[in-house]
């Protein structure tokens, strides 16, 4: 199963994606999209690092770079801000779904 996972690495915070192949690789921040954060991603707070870290979770699992950008920060705000900012953390990719789904529906309302 793909999931994300990331760690606060000596201070530096390390996006990695586990693919469908079971390749673990290096999240793309997808600066091409949106620069929020040229040094990197965070979590743990309402900032540039998390847009940052939320909008390639979202590319990523969505396969929709659209559908990504008109979602990511709501996911933000939803799941990357409330994660805790030293420690590791895993998303499955069906719960990024999952929650994309319900901020859909909350987006459309």
């Amino acid at each position: 199963m793909p999931f994300y996972r990331g760690n606060p690495a000596g201070g530096r915070f390390v996006g990695t994606v586990l693919d469908d192949r079971g390749q673990l690789h290096g999240l793309d921040p997808r600066l091409d999209i949106r620069n929020h954060s040229p040094s990197g991603f965070a979590w743990g707070y309402s900032g540039s690092g998390p847009a940052q870290l939320a909008l390639a979770i979202l590319c990523d699992a969505l396969g929709d770079d659209e559908r990504a950008e008109l979602l990511y920060q709501h996911f933000k705000d939803a799941v990357i801000a409330r994660l805790d900012r030293d420690r590791h953390w895993i998303l499955a990719r069906r719960s990024v779904l999952d929650i994309v789904s319900r901020l859909e529906n909350d987006v459309a309302s």
